[in-house]
């Protein structure tokens, strides 16, 4: 099993998320999608970003822009970035994809409910520039989806599933992580789209 630490408010997020399904679906290992809040970590264990943003080294951010739209180009993704709100507040996306990762599953094997949706939520910001801290672009998002509004905005309310996000939050701290995407392949840690070679790797192993 693959475990996938992830926050849809993250580009190098956006591109690790895809990529790995296909590296997931090579292997045959499934993946165990684990919604976190990266503000959090970042606010607990990492607040060192903060410190980069407010005093960015400007040859570094110029290289880290042509790296992201190298990084896109080669995925096929459209990544626009800065978006015209950064950071943004993913909290409702995210508890989101607590909620549908524990709905039912058609048949075994088949993919998560929260796959289709993150995809969007991605694909929504990183593409087109939306405010998915919004409620108005959630709700069209779960109309693009197939995803019930009503039940949507519900289920996000519930404390069960706030608790379940910052549990996950909480968790990928004591495990070592320092931001999004954090990935394990048993107590073994990687983080970033660019470890994604290593993750075969330790999956291989692993077998």
């Amino acid at each position: 099993m693959i475990e996938f630490f992830f926050d849809c408010s993250s580009p190098w997020t956006y591109l690790a998320f895809h990529n790995i399904q296909p590296l997931a679906a090579e292997l045959n290992v499934p993946i165990r999608w684990r919604p976190v809040l990266v503000g959090g970590i970042f606010n607990s264990v990492n607040p060192s970003v903060y410190d980069m943003r407010e005093n960015p080294v400007p040859a570094k951010a110029a290289y880290m822009l042509k790296d992201l739209q190298d990084w896109s180009r080669e995925a096929g993704l459209k990544i626009v970035m800065p978006p015209k709100v950064f950071p943004v507040n993913s909290v409702k996306a995210m508890r989101g994809c607590i909620w549908l990762d524990q709905q039912p599953k058609p048949s075994p094997g088949s993919p998560s409910a929260m796959v289709p949706f993150a995809t969007a939520v991605f694909e929504a910001y990183w593409a087109r520039e939306e405010d998915i801290s919004q409620d108005a672009v959630l709700a069209d998002i779960c109309n693009g989806v197939g995803i019930n509004t009503k039940a949507f905005f519900d289920a996000i309310g519930q404390q069960a599933i706030k608790d379940q996000l910052k549990a996950n939050t909480e968790e990928v701290i004591r495990r070592g992580g320092f931001g999004s995407p954090t990935m394990f392949v048993g107590d073994d840690m990687y983080f970033g789209n660019d470890r994604l070679g290593l993750v075969r790797a330790a999956v291989l192993r692993a077998r």
